[in-house]
């Protein structure tokens, strides 16, 4: 489990983070959503050990992040992607691998099982004699996912995991994640994706210094907007407006095109007597459904106009 109080880190004047409580739980994929500047790597590279924090306290399985024993403990049980690879582009994808599986006492062994499955896992066991800075910046991401998984950890930290691949590697790699996922892994993920962060993520954090909501996609959009119906008609006519309005569980009621949007709220309640009030007023209906709000909806509701 992963679990901050208070975590702060100022760099001068300006506050990078500030007063973050947040809980991870284990086998759960989180994900950090936010602009440019909203503190999502500095909390990461806190977690990591590789930043001090100014205020507050973090745990990683019950390890403290401030304690330098305790620390080097972390590190051992982590696997970080960074915003920028950082390999060494004279040596092979494999020697890349290798050297890094070695710094975290990897046997020898084990060591080549482990680089032959991520490579081919990730559709790099080809190249793995070729320099990695003959690669592409999609290719070179590969590598840096693999190295962060090299020596197989408990927790995983991944800063924009897709980013500079194109759509069918970032499909590969997010159902290599899931895979993860189903494996146990803590993983935690800073992205720009919205997509990504819908898809792989139980839950997600909403991110400016400090965090504005937490929840499942679904249950960020609850907490911002309502239910609302949408039902398609062949004709609206006014009386059909007023007749729904006046139900009971029925707070708004707008026309869009051939649709009315009805806010409710309870849809399984309600529903089913819009559909008979409507075919009651000579109404006829081509298609019923709920309005889906986005984690975009959410993203530019909260963030939108705090650029």
């Amino acid at each position: 489990m992963i679990e901050t109080h208070g975590l702060t880190r100022k760099f001068g004047n300006i506050v990078a983070v500030d007063s973050l409580d947040l809980t991870i739980r284990d086998g759960e994929v989180f994900g950090l959503i936010g602009p440019n500047g909203a503190g999502k790597t500095t909390t990461v590279r806190m977690l990591c050990c590789l930043i001090a924090p100014t205020a507050g306290t973090a745990t990683v399985h019950g390890l403290d992040v401030r304690d330098p024993e305790e620390a080097l403990l972390i590190r051992g049980k982590l696997g970080l992607l960074p915003e920028v690879p950082g390999l060494y582009e004279t040596l092979s994808a494999y020697k890349n691998l290798d050297f890094y599986a070695q710094l975290y006492d990897v046997p020898r062994g084990l060591r080549a099982r482990r680089i032959e499955e991520l490579l081919r896992t990730l559709d790099m066991w080809g190249r793995r004699d070729d320099p990695v800075g003959k690669f592409s910046k999609g290719m070179k991401q590969k590598i840096a996912i693999a190295r962060a998984l090299v020596h197989e950890p408990d927790y995983l930290f991944l800063d924009e995991p897709t980013s500079g691949l194109d759509p069918e590697a970032s499909r590969m790699v997010r159902n290599y994640l899931l895979d993860l996922k189903k494996e146990g892994r803590t993983i935690l993920i800073n992205t720009h994706n919205l997509d990504d962060a819908t898809r792989l993520c139980d839950r997600i954090g909403v991110m400016k210094a400090s965090l504005l909501a937490v929840g499942s996609p679904d249950e960020l959009a609850s907490m911002f907007w309502g239910h609302t119906t949408v039902v398609r008609l062949r004709r609206i006519l006014p009386s059909m407006v007023d007749a729904v309005r006046a139900l009971a569980g029925v707070t708004d009621v707008r026309t869009e095109g051939d649709s009315l949007y009805i806010d409710v709220a309870s849809p399984d309640d309600i529903n089913p007597t819009i559909v008979r009030t409507l075919l009651n007023q000579g109404g006829e209906v081509l298609s019923m459904g709920e309005l889906k709000r986005g984690l975009e909806d959410v993203y530019i509701k909260l963030v939108g106009g705090r650029q």
